[in-house]
């Protein structure tokens, strides 16, 4: 029996279903493959989530920020606060997830610049990360001090980056010019020369400063 003694919803449904078919397999199949194609071979790098690899396994992605930190003496207990490895530059705070930077917990803190939690949060780590660097309070860039939107932001900004050159020259023992001179390698301008603002990519650069000897 030939479709047009059919019904002429059975033909309209028949229709319908033909058209699901085709674009199904157009816009679900052969799309999507044409695209991941193109993106392999032109962008390969971007399309498999710009990995990081150190040593040949993959240590990160240069999208994602990430903690530098030290081992926890107990790292059972939920209440011992990790502590900043002085050997890494450190990145931006992160109040995404419950240790930072979790890719699954992405937001910021909601936190209003009238709330008084915030400003207490704001001193305390300018008063901490002045500690740690060992520079006037004053000096310390907004950036250290305050998280991203995401919280998974991995850039800092050149200011911030250059403050933690002494302190993390002295861990390694390291000469502070050639520590200075990386740095200065892994600024990054405005994307266009004009969006954005100069960057440093705290995992590229810890990656390059895991190089030195």
């Amino acid at each position: 029996m030939t479709s047009r003694f059919l019904p002429s919803a059975v033909r309209n449904h028949i229709a319908a279903l033909r058209m699901l078919l085709v674009f199904t397999a157009f816009t679900g199949i052969a799309y999507p493959l044409l695209v991941t194609g193109i993106a392999q071979a032109a962008f390969p790098d971007r399309a498999n989530g710009s990995q990081v690899r150190q040593n040949g396994k993959t240590v990160g992605s240069s999208l994602l920020g990430q903690n530098f930190n030290l081992s926890k003496k107990n790292p059972n207990d939920p209440k011992e606060a990790a502590k900043p490895d002085p050997k890494w530059f450190q990145p931006r705070p992160s109040s995404a997830g419950d240790t930072g930077y979790d890719p699954t917990s992405s937001s910021a803190s909601n936190l209003g610049p009238n709330s008084d939690d915030l400003v207490k949060s704001i001193k305390d780590r300018r008063a901490a990360a002045a500690a740690f660097d060992k520079v006037a309070p004053k000096d310390v860039p907004a950036d250290a001090v305050t998280a991203s939107g995401s919280g998974l932001d991995p850039d800092i900004s050149p200011a911030y980056a250059y403050e933690q050159v002494e302190r993390v020259a002295k861990a390694r023992g390291l000469s502070a010019a050639v520590v200075r001179r990386l740095v200065a390698q892994h600024v990054q301008d405005r994307a266009l020369g004009f969006l954005g603002e100069p960057r440093v990519n705290v995992i590229e650069l810890n990656l390059a400063l895991a190089s030195l000897r």
